[in-house]
Protein backbone atom coordinates (compact mmCIF):
# COMPACT_ATOMS: atom_id res chain seq x y z
CA UNK A 1 0.00 0.00 0.00
CA UNK A 2 1.63 3.99 -0.76
CA UNK A 3 2.19 5.68 1.96
CA UNK A 4 0.91 9.64 2.31
CA UNK A 5 3.32 12.00 4.41
CA UNK A 6 3.34 15.79 4.35
CA UNK A 7 6.50 17.12 6.11
CA UNK A 8 8.59 20.51 5.66
CA UNK A 9 10.28 20.95 2.93
CA UNK A 10 14.17 21.42 3.42
CA UNK A 11 16.89 22.78 0.52
CA UNK A 12 17.60 19.35 -0.85
CA UNK A 13 13.99 18.74 -1.87
CA UNK A 14 14.07 22.20 -4.13
CA UNK A 15 14.43 20.46 -7.37
CA UNK A 16 11.93 18.46 -7.26
CA UNK A 17 9.93 21.40 -6.48
CA UNK A 18 10.81 23.52 -9.25
CA UNK A 19 9.99 20.56 -11.26
CA UNK A 20 6.68 20.28 -9.96
CA UNK A 21 5.65 23.69 -10.14
CA UNK A 22 6.99 23.72 -13.72
CA UNK A 23 4.90 20.98 -14.26
CA UNK A 24 1.63 22.36 -12.46
CA UNK A 25 1.77 26.25 -12.88
CA UNK A 26 4.37 26.59 -15.90
CA UNK A 27 7.31 28.01 -13.36
CA UNK A 28 5.61 30.33 -10.85
CA UNK A 29 8.60 30.09 -8.79
CA UNK A 30 12.48 29.73 -9.20
CA UNK A 31 14.30 27.69 -7.22
CA UNK A 32 15.68 30.94 -5.16
CA UNK A 33 12.05 32.41 -4.44
CA UNK A 34 11.69 28.70 -2.52
CA UNK A 35 14.92 29.31 -1.30
CA UNK A 36 13.92 32.49 0.28
CA UNK A 37 10.61 30.81 1.38
CA UNK A 38 12.98 28.31 3.65
CA UNK A 39 15.04 30.87 5.24
CA UNK A 40 11.57 32.80 6.21
CA UNK A 41 10.07 32.61 10.15
CA UNK A 42 7.03 33.67 8.25
CA UNK A 43 6.59 31.17 5.78
CA UNK A 44 5.66 27.42 6.21
CA UNK A 45 6.46 25.45 2.73
CA UNK A 46 5.42 21.70 2.91
CA UNK A 47 5.83 18.61 0.50
CA UNK A 48 3.41 15.77 0.12
CA UNK A 49 5.20 12.63 -0.66
CA UNK A 50 4.43 9.26 -1.82
CA UNK A 51 6.24 6.52 -0.47
CA UNK A 52 4.85 3.47 -3.09
CA UNK A 53 6.05 0.11 -4.43
CA UNK A 54 6.75 1.11 -8.13
CA UNK A 55 3.23 1.27 -8.67
CA UNK A 56 1.84 3.13 -11.90
CA UNK A 57 1.08 6.37 -10.22
CA UNK A 58 4.39 6.65 -9.06
CA UNK A 59 5.89 5.13 -12.58
CA UNK A 60 4.35 8.44 -13.56
CA UNK A 61 5.48 10.98 -11.57
CA UNK A 62 9.17 9.92 -11.66
CA UNK A 63 8.94 10.54 -15.91
CA UNK A 64 7.75 13.46 -15.66
CA UNK A 65 10.59 14.66 -13.65
CA UNK A 66 12.88 13.24 -15.73
CA UNK A 67 11.28 15.29 -18.66
CA UNK A 68 10.89 18.10 -17.28
CA UNK A 69 4.65 25.80 3.43
CA UNK A 70 3.90 19.49 9.84
CA UNK A 71 3.26 16.29 9.20
CA UNK A 72 0.30 14.71 9.77
CA UNK A 73 1.84 11.74 12.11
CA UNK A 74 4.17 9.22 13.41
CA UNK A 75 5.48 6.96 10.78
CA UNK A 76 3.94 3.65 12.09
CA UNK A 77 6.64 1.26 9.64
CA UNK A 78 9.85 0.90 8.52
CA UNK A 79 9.84 2.17 5.26
CA UNK A 80 13.81 1.38 4.36
CA UNK A 81 11.94 -1.95 1.93
CA UNK A 82 9.89 0.56 0.52
CA UNK A 83 10.93 2.80 -2.81
CA UNK A 84 12.11 6.33 -2.47
CA UNK A 85 9.23 8.63 -1.91
CA UNK A 86 8.15 10.78 -4.77
CA UNK A 87 7.11 14.55 -4.73
CA UNK A 88 3.48 14.39 -5.76
CA UNK A 89 2.49 18.44 -4.08
CA UNK A 90 3.43 21.19 -2.57
CA UNK A 91 2.24 23.78 -0.40
CA UNK A 92 2.91 27.49 1.17
CA UNK A 93 1.56 29.94 3.14
CA UNK A 94 2.91 33.04 4.41
CA UNK A 95 2.19 34.27 8.16
CA UNK A 96 1.04 38.13 8.10
CA UNK A 97 0.12 39.79 10.84
CA UNK A 98 -3.15 37.34 12.11
CA UNK A 99 -3.55 36.05 8.51
CA UNK A 100 -2.49 32.68 6.88
CA UNK A 101 -2.13 33.63 3.23
CA UNK A 102 -1.82 30.56 1.10
CA UNK A 103 0.09 31.00 -1.72
CA UNK A 104 0.43 27.68 -3.62
CA UNK A 105 -1.64 24.53 -3.37
CA UNK A 106 -0.42 22.03 -6.07
CA UNK A 107 -0.88 18.06 -7.25
CA UNK A 108 0.91 16.49 -9.56
CA UNK A 109 -1.22 16.02 -12.48
CA UNK A 110 -1.67 12.68 -12.55
CA UNK A 111 -2.72 12.29 -8.62
CA UNK A 112 -4.93 14.74 -8.85
CA UNK A 113 -8.84 14.08 -8.25
CA UNK A 114 -7.78 11.61 -5.16
CA UNK A 115 -8.02 13.50 -2.01
CA UNK A 116 -4.19 14.42 -1.74
CA UNK A 117 -5.27 18.57 -2.19
CA UNK A 118 -7.89 18.15 0.54
CA UNK A 119 -4.74 16.63 2.60
CA UNK A 120 -2.53 19.55 1.73
CA UNK A 121 -4.91 22.28 2.09
CA UNK A 122 -5.76 20.62 6.00
CA UNK A 123 -1.51 20.65 6.77
CA UNK A 124 -1.61 24.16 5.88
CA UNK A 125 -4.45 25.44 8.02
CA UNK A 126 -3.27 23.02 10.74
CA UNK A 127 0.04 24.99 10.49
CA UNK A 128 -1.71 28.14 10.63
CA UNK A 129 -3.54 27.12 13.69
CA UNK A 130 -0.64 26.11 15.33
CA UNK A 131 0.70 29.83 14.40
CA UNK A 132 -2.22 30.79 16.11
CA UNK A 133 -3.43 33.12 13.15
CA UNK A 134 -7.08 34.40 13.27
CA UNK A 135 -7.99 34.05 9.34
CA UNK A 136 -6.95 32.52 6.01
CA UNK A 137 -6.99 34.04 2.32
CA UNK A 138 -5.74 32.95 -0.97
CA UNK A 139 -6.49 33.55 -4.54
CA UNK A 140 -7.87 31.47 -7.34
CA UNK A 141 -8.56 31.20 -10.96
CA UNK A 142 -12.03 32.44 -11.36
CA UNK A 143 -12.61 29.08 -13.99
CA UNK A 144 -11.03 25.97 -11.76
CA UNK A 145 -14.36 25.53 -10.35
CA UNK A 146 -12.55 22.10 -8.89
CA UNK A 147 -10.14 24.02 -7.11
CA UNK A 148 -13.02 26.81 -5.81
CA UNK A 149 -15.03 23.69 -5.06
CA UNK A 150 -12.15 22.08 -2.51
CA UNK A 151 -11.84 25.49 -0.79
CA UNK A 152 -15.44 25.93 -0.34
CA UNK A 153 -15.46 22.37 1.50
CA UNK A 154 -13.13 24.08 4.16
CA UNK A 155 -15.18 26.79 4.72
CA UNK A 156 -13.69 29.28 2.27
CA UNK A 157 -16.09 32.06 1.18
CA UNK A 158 -15.74 34.85 -1.71
CA UNK A 159 -14.93 37.77 -0.80
CA UNK A 160 -13.40 40.05 -3.37
CA UNK A 161 -12.40 39.99 -7.48
CA UNK A 162 -9.34 40.85 -8.44
CA UNK A 163 -9.49 42.03 -12.21
CA UNK A 164 -7.42 40.60 -14.93
CA UNK A 165 -5.00 39.18 -12.06
CA UNK A 166 -3.59 36.36 -14.22
CA UNK A 167 -0.85 37.87 -16.68
CA UNK A 168 -0.82 34.79 -19.22
CA UNK A 169 -4.44 34.63 -19.70
CA UNK A 170 -6.40 37.78 -18.65
CA UNK A 171 -8.34 36.23 -16.00
CA UNK A 172 -9.81 37.47 -13.06
CA UNK A 173 -8.75 36.39 -9.65
CA UNK A 174 -11.24 35.40 -6.86
CA UNK A 175 -10.33 36.26 -3.19
CA UNK A 176 -11.50 33.24 -0.81
CA UNK A 177 -11.53 34.25 3.43
CA UNK A 178 -11.95 31.68 5.92
CA UNK A 179 -12.43 32.90 9.35
CA UNK A 180 -12.32 31.81 12.90
CA UNK A 181 -9.60 29.52 13.01
CA UNK A 182 -9.09 30.09 16.40
CA UNK A 183 -12.47 29.29 17.80
CA UNK A 184 -13.32 26.03 19.51
CA UNK A 185 -15.61 25.00 16.17
CA UNK A 186 -12.36 24.96 14.08
CA UNK A 187 -10.34 22.07 16.43
CA UNK A 188 -13.98 20.42 15.83
CA UNK A 189 -13.39 20.68 11.78
CA UNK A 190 -9.44 20.09 11.76
CA UNK A 191 -10.09 17.23 13.16
CA UNK A 192 -13.29 15.96 11.11
CA UNK A 193 -11.51 16.91 8.15
CA UNK A 194 -8.75 14.64 9.07
CA UNK A 195 -10.86 11.45 9.69
CA UNK A 196 -12.78 12.08 6.44
CA UNK A 197 -9.43 12.57 4.39
CA UNK A 198 -7.92 9.57 5.79
CA UNK A 199 -10.84 7.02 4.78
CA UNK A 200 -10.95 8.71 1.33
CA UNK A 201 -6.86 8.13 0.76
CA UNK A 202 -7.92 4.66 2.57
CA UNK A 203 -10.51 4.27 0.15
CA UNK A 204 -7.72 4.81 -2.70
CA UNK A 205 -5.31 2.62 -1.67
CA UNK A 206 -2.99 5.34 0.47
CA UNK A 207 -2.28 5.43 4.13
CA UNK A 208 -1.60 8.74 5.26
CA UNK A 209 1.49 8.45 8.10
Amino acid sequence: MPLIEIKHLALEHLPAVVELDQLCFGGIWTLEGYSRELDSSSSDLLGLWERGSGGAGEQASRGAGEQGRGGAGEIKEDLTSVSSPSLIGIGCLWSILEEAHITILAIHPDYQGQGFGQALLYALLKSADRRKLEWATLEVRSSNLAAISLYQKFGFQEAGRRRGYYQDSGEDALILWRGGLQKPEFEQDLAKWEGEIRDRLLSANCEWI
